[in-house]
C-alpha cells in the first residue's frame, strides 16, 4: 500500500522544519478548516484500503502517519481533528517551552485513563474504556512504574504499559513518543492479540494509533487516527472501527481534561 502525501504536504517536508507559530491554514485545506471551525470536531471512518483524508499540513505528523501506513496496510482506519481553543493567558502565539513541557507530561499520565467512559454504540450506552492502565517497566518484566515526568521533553521516549479493556480485555501496548517544537507526537500499538470474548479480533501488532497535538495559534489542532488490521470475519472490521470511533471522542474529552489541567497550572 503506498500512501500519497498531499502536494502542501510534500512542500512542507523538502522546507524542512515547520515554520514558526503554524496557523490552522497552513496546517488545513479549506474544505477541512471551515467545517472544523464550524463543528469543533471531524471523523471519517474507512475500511478496506484506507486513504487518510484529515491529516493535517506537518512534515513530522505526515512521515509518521505514511511509515505507519506502510508498515501495517490497515484493513480500517477512523480519522478524527479536533480543535482546543488555548484559555484566556496562554502564550501566543506559539506555546512557551513551559507549556509545552506541562502538555508533554500530561500526554505520558497514562494511569490517568483508568476509568475512562464512552458511548458504546452496540449496548447504546456509557461503558467503561479501561479499567485498569498502568506504565510498565517492559513488556516481558511487566513490573508497575509511577508516569514518568520530564523537565524537558525530549525528542524521543518509549513507554510500555498494561491497560484492560473491557471490550477488547488484558492488553500491553506500546506507546512511542516524538517531540518536536511546535508539536508532540505519539504512536501506539498492540504487543498482545485483542479479543472480543473468545473470538479472536485484531492480532499482535496489527492495532496502531497516532495521536498529534500541533501549536495552531491560538488553538491546539489535535489529530488522532486509530487503523487495525482485523480478524477476517464476517462483520469483524465494521464492529471494530464502530468501537474505535467512539473511543476516539472519548481519548479526545481526556485529553482536553489533560490540557485543561496543565494551561490552570500555568496560568494565575
Amino acid at each position: 500500500m503506498k500512501t500519497i502525501v498531499p502536494l502542501w504536504g510534500f512542500l512542507l517536508f523538502i522546507g524542512g522544519a515547520s515554520v514558526d507559530a503554524l496557523s490552522l491554514e497552513a496546517l488545513l485545506l479549506p474544505d477541512q478548516r471551515i467545517p472544523l471551525l464550524e463543528a469543533g470536531t471531524l471523523r471519517e471512518v474507512q475500511f478496506k484500503r484506507p486513504t487518510p483524508l484529515l491529516i493535517p499540513g506537518h512534515t513530522l505528523v505526515q512521515k509518521l502517519m505514511n511509515e505507519t501506513l506502510e508498515a501495517l496496510e490497515p484493513s480500517l482506519l477512523v480519522e478524527s481533528l479536533q480543535l482546543y481553543k488555548k484559555p484566556e493567558g496562554a502564550a501566543l502565539p506559539q506555546w512557551s517551552s513551559v507549556e509545552r513541557s506541562a502538555l508533554f507530561n500530561e500526554t505520558l499520565a497514562l494511569s490517568t485513563l483508568a476509568g475512562l467512559r464512552y458511548f458504546s454504540t452496540s449496548r447504546n450506552a456509557m461503558r467503561i474504556f479501561y479499567e485498569t492502565s498502568q506504565v510498565l517497566d517492559g513488556p516481558d518484566t511487566q513490573k508497575p512504574l509511577p508516569d514518568p515526568v520530564y523537565d524537558v521533553p525530549p525528542a524521543q521516549v518509549i513507554l510500555y504499559a498494561r491497560q484492560k479493556d473491557l471490550t477488547f480485555g488484558d492488553t500491553i501496548y506500546q506507546y512511542e513518543y516524538h517531540t518536536d517544537e511546535d508539536a508532540l507526537l505519539l504512536a501506539q500499538q498492540n504487543l498482545t492479540p485483542l479479543a472480543v470474548g473468545i473470538i479472536p479480533a485484531v492480532g499482535k501488532h496489527k492495532l496502531r494509533s497516532v495521536v498529534a497535538v500541533i501549536d495552531a495559534e491560538a488553538f491546539l489542532l489535535i489529530y488522532a487516527a486509530s487503523m487495525a488490521k482485523a480478524v477476517s470475519l464476517p462483520g469483524m472490521n465494521q464492529r471494530v472501527g464502530q468501537s474505535f470511533a467512539t473511543r476516539t471522542d472519548a481519548l479526545m474529552s481526556w485529553f482536553t481534561e489533560r490540557a485543561d489541567r496543565a494551561f490552570k497550572g500555568l496560568i494565575p
